[in-house]
């Protein structure tokens, strides 16, 4: 079946000398892989490798054929130009970051459009503005949403959250929790915009605690997960 879609590149991988494997979040049917052959060879036909680095929103001509195999993808173009994600050096590592994030907690081979959407404003957003130090933190506090674990904020004032229940409790666990000063910080990114950002001040240590903290949350919640091998180079980053 032809189909027409958005999609945003997750990853791409070497397939031989010529060829590239590349995983998509696309618009009408989810998570789809597709093998691009013969593309990191041509220079004359309607795929161009540069279209498909790490979080590329496009437009996509796929044949899917919706039987677990590779899918092929007939024509590519850029559908949203970036201004900064890929050349900007903080931006690029927040990228491969959150590409290798959302490569790992996205499973369903089904349509979310709101889980979409919601990819397209963030990126944008980002590409728009200087990136705040804590950006990741909440990008990813927002997609537990649409995963389905986002934290359970009824008693947000209690002084632990529970990780693997996902809830503020007034005592502690056996679980692993945020607690002290991570938690002061957490309750900060609960409910706000991106916009709202610039308010909340961490220090280097402190956010690379609580993004360990955010990262096992995350873990604990989706079958499968892998922790993101780029963590080293975004902490490297951000003062």
């Amino acid at each position: 079946m032809q189909v027409t879609t958005k999609a945003i590149v997750l990853s791409s991988l070497k397939y031989g000398d010529t060829s590239l494997i590349v995983k998509a979040f696309t618009e009408s049917d989810g998570i789809k892989s597709y093998l691009l052959k013969g593309v990191l060879s041509s220079k004359k036909g309607k795929l161009k490798a540069a279209y498909f680095l790490p979080l590329m929103q496009l437009e996509i001509v796929a044949t899917h054929k919706n039987k677990g195999t590779l899918e092929g993808i007939r024509e590519a173009k850029v559908a949203v130009p970036y201004k900064s994600l890929h050349t900007d050096i903080v931006k690029n590592s927040i990228v491969l970051f959150l590409a290798e994030m959302l490569g790992n907690s996205i499973q369903e081979q089904e349509q979310d459009q709101g889980l979409f959407n919601y990819l397209e404003y963030a990126l944008h957003w980002l590409d728009e503005h200087a990136p705040p130090p804590n950006f990741h933190l909440l990008f990813l506090l927002n997609l537990s949403k649409y995963l389905g674990f986002y934290p359970d904020t009824s008693f947000s004032h209690a002084p632990y959250f529970d990780l693997l229940e996902g809830s503020f409790n007034q005592n502690p666990s056996l679980n692993p929790l945020i607690q002290g000063k991570e938690i002061v910080q957490f309750r900060k990114l609960l409910g706000i915009n991106f916009d709202a950002l610039q308010t909340i001040q961490m220090s280097k240590l402190l956010r690379q605690e609580l993004l360990k903290k955010v990262i096992l949350y995350f873990e604990l919640h989706l079958h499968g997960f892998r922790k993101p091998r780029s963590l080293a180079v975004l902490n490297a980053v951000f003062e």
